[in-house]
């Protein structure tokens, strides 16, 4: 016999939203961010006709990484806890540098433009 609050998703004893439930979907959504960069590179690489890794890699990447670094930490996994760790230091400073480049550029605009 199935009882109303049986089929309340939100309800205590529902396996539905779990708390495992929860920590799996955040680990394959940060797989799926973390995987789609590549797809994303490639595509931009292929229109390009050459490799070309565009900004919007790197914001997957700590996407991606941030997600399956919580998931890491609650698996207790310091393999993935250090991978993902090391990883955003590298994607975050990727896009430091992306930003410092443009800046660059900008101003160099801006410096060719004023002079007669």
């Amino acid at each position: 016999r199935i009882h109303a609050h049986s089929l309340n998703p939100y309800n205590q004893g529902s396996e539905m939203f779990s708390t495992t439930t929860l920590w799996l979907a955040l680990g394959f959504s940060g797989q799926a961010l973390f995987s789609a960069r590549f797809l994303v590179q490639w595509l931009v690489s292929e229109r390009a006709g050459r490799s070309i890794v565009p900004e919007v890699f790197w914001y997957l990447s700590i996407g991606g990484g941030a997600a399956l670094l919580c998931y890491a930490i609650w698996r207790q996994d310091p393999v993935i806890i250090l991978g993902q760790s090391t990883g955003l230091v590298v994607y975050t400073r990727n896009l430091v540098l992306l930003k410092r480049s443009a800046r660059a550029a900008t101003l160099d605009d801006v410096e060719g433009a004023s002079v007669p």
